[in-house]
């Protein structure tokens, strides 16, 4: 799904000053891309990515996605988007400990009210727990699994609806270097599969090798 950014700028009040967390943004993400968003830390990559992803609001500009102005939609309305339009990964991984490897995966199926019979269901979730190589772990639960596999339980979640965009902040923050790069690799493929728009943030180098495009943000807007 295509994302369109204009003039954008967040402000966040800190007493009696502001701070200018992102300054008059533009940016065009294409359908299907894979997007690194790079930068230190405080040059707004979270911000940029929870604006994307529809958690938090922006005080002027533009945000578009495929066809619709962001801007335009009340609390409710934006709540629907969310739940139709984006899929987390999060480096914290926040999988449901009581549940075991399918359940989590499932969960936002049941949630978002698909009109899915079970056995549509259990397709589904078994597809993606296959594509992530962990089909033989469903009936695990979190505390069973390493931090990579954590992951990979994570991502299958946040495609499980078959959301047009994914959102990652950081998504390998907590893994060791090689199991991250495996888990962007794993990311990378089903970006390919799926035909969703990736678009995740790292500190990385060789991470950003995978991505079509990296965004550099330093102070709020983009480095050229």
């Amino acid at each position: 799904m295509q994302i369109s950014i204009n003039d954008l700028w967040k402000i966040y009040p800190m007493g009696k000053t502001e701070v200018h967390a992102l300054k008059g943004l533009n940016l065009q993400i294409s359908k299907g891309e894979f997007v690194s968003i790079a930068g230190p830390s405080g040059s707004g990559k979270t911000t940029l990515l929870n604006i994307i992803g529809l958690i938090d609001a922006f005080d002027k500009g533009s945000l578009t996605i495929g066809e619709i102005a962001i801007n335009e939609q009340n609390r409710r309305e934006l709540a629907r988007l969310r739940r139709d339009l984006i899929g987390f990964v999060f480096q914290s991984f926040n999988l449901l400990p009581v549940l075991n490897v399918f359940e989590n995966v499932e969960l936002p199926l049941i949630i978002a009210r698909k009109k899915l019979k079970k056995a549509e269901r259990r397709d589904r979730v078994n597809y993606l727990l296959n594509e992530v190589g962990l089909s033989n772990r469903i009936k695990h639960f979190p505390s069973e699994l390493s931090g990579g596999q954590q992951q990979r339980v994570a991502i299958a979640r946040a495609l499980v609806c078959s959301p047009p965009i994914v959102i990652a902040d950081e998504p390998t923050g907590n893994l060791d270097s090689d199991t991250g790069k495996k888990v962007l690799e794993l990311m990378r493929e089903i970006n390919q599969t799926e035909k969703a728009t990736f678009i995740f943030s790292t500190h990385d180098p060789e991470i950003w090798k995978m991505a079509d495009n990296v965004i550099f943000l330093h102070d709020g807007n983009i480095k050229c």
